[in-house]
């Protein structure tokens, strides 16, 4: 039976690091999850204070990723059109262009938002500059993240 957990624990950790990519996967929660797997099936490998860190952490970057973006918008300059476009445009670059239009999409949709609402070329593209930025560093956090959690699912199992 271990080794059914084991797997769920491996498939969890490649969903992680795969959500830290696509939007619609809970990367770091999943990832997580395996640590939690590996812990309870191999007889505590990790200790409470190492769990309770990487909870905090997941819960901080999970959160983070959906504020970095709109404050990379609002820091450039951006407005609420800026970011639901950034949003919408996330969402149809998701389904229609993937994976380029995951990146593309916040940055375009950031644009037209912007564009939509009256302002000039120039300030909405530094919106959409801004809403890049942010998704950028929001899936870097995560991939971080997740990829250290399978480090150590990985090195427990092994």
């Amino acid at each position: 039976m271990e080794w059914v957990w084991l797997t769920l624990g491996v498939i969890l950790t490649i969903a992680g690091i795969v959500g830290c990519i696509i939007p619609l996967i809970p990367g770091p929660p999943l990832s997580y999850a395996a640590l939690l797997i590996a812990h309870f099936t191999l007889n505590e490998p990790f200790t409470q204070k190492f769990l309770i860190v990487w909870l905090a952490l997941t819960v901080a970057v999970t959160l983070l990723d959906y504020y970095v973006p709109i404050w990379g918008t609002q820091k450039f300059g951006g407005s609420k059109s800026g970011i639901w476009g950034s949003t919408i445009g996330l969402i149809i670059g998701l389904f229609f262009f993937p994976p380029f239009g995951m990146i593309l999409g916040p940055f375009i949709g950031a644009i037209a938002g912007e564009l939509l609402s009256g302002k000039d070329m120039q300030n909405a593209f530094r919106s959409g500059l801004g809403s890049f930025m942010g998704f950028i560093a929001g899936t870097v956090m995560k991939l971080a993240v997740s990829i250290i959690m399978g480090f150590y699912f990985f090195k427990a199992i092994i």
